[in-house]
């Protein structure tokens, strides 16, 4: 049975997205010293990300996946195109979900060039940390539908990492409990109700642009090669 821990139900805010992830750092402690890769979904996840990568003494990357949506609700994810280009497609879902002939193929490929753009964008500056038989933990700022967070866990679960963990400062306990069957745990600091919004439980929840992401990331695979 896949463990979902949720560890509070209030709605007092994160002060940012700095605190965020060095709370969620503290409750993953237990990863300290194995060698775990901590992937942001960018923007803003990669900052929560950093703070727990660090407080493990833990790899960060970014993972690069993006959802596919469904006809006429584009946050409702009927799959995922990971980095490498391969499509995973919910089996489950398909099997009631009506699409019109070479919808899947033109989403797939919408999706395909928002990859390749981040690519060219991200890994000139951090090379791609290989997951297989490692830990992985996959982290963002907060989730509301988790659509993006569910693309992300198919995605990495390809790679065949030794345990994969969903990490979250905050969402709703209903996307939770679906999320968590995508991975070996979850963990969530708070899962108030009732939910509106993630950037509702930040007292400071700016935009993270991609120069400042740039910057992020340069500095992280500069702190790897360090011995």
């Amino acid at each position: 049975m896949v463990a979902c821990r949720i560890l509070s139900h209030h709605s007092a805010p994160f002060q940012d997205r700095v605190e965020a992830g060095q709370l969620l750092g503290r409750e993953l402690a237990e990863l300290r010293g194995q060698r775990a890769v901590v992937l942001g979904i960018p923007r803003g996840g990669v900052i929560v990300a950093r703070e727990v990568a660090r407080a493990l003494g833990g790899d960060l990357d970014i993972v690069l996946s993006r959802k596919l949506g469904a006809p006429g609700n584009p946050e409702f994810a009927i799959g995922a195109v990971g980095e490498d280009g391969r499509v995973f497609v919910s089996e489950s879902t398909l099997g009631w979900l009506r699409l019109s002939p070479g919808y899947l193929d033109r989403e797939a490929e919408r999706q395909r060039a928002e990859i390749a753009r981040r690519i060219q964008l991200y890994r000139s500056v951090r090379p791609k940390v290989p997951l297989e038989g490692r830990p992985v933990i996959v982290t963002d700022d907060g989730v509301a539908t988790g659509a993006t967070m569910q693309a992300a866990l198919w995605a990495a679960r390809q790679e065949r990492p030794s345990r994969l963990i969903a990490a979250l400062p905050v969402g709703p306990e209903e996307a939770l409990t679906r999320l968590a069957e995508g991975a070996d745990e979850l963990v969530c600091l708070q899962a108030p109700d009732p939910f509106q919004a993630v950037s509702q439980f930040y007292s400071f929840f700016d935009q993270t642009d991609d120069a400042e992401l740039v910057e992020l990331l340069r500095e992280e695979a500069e702190r790897s090669q360090e011995p």
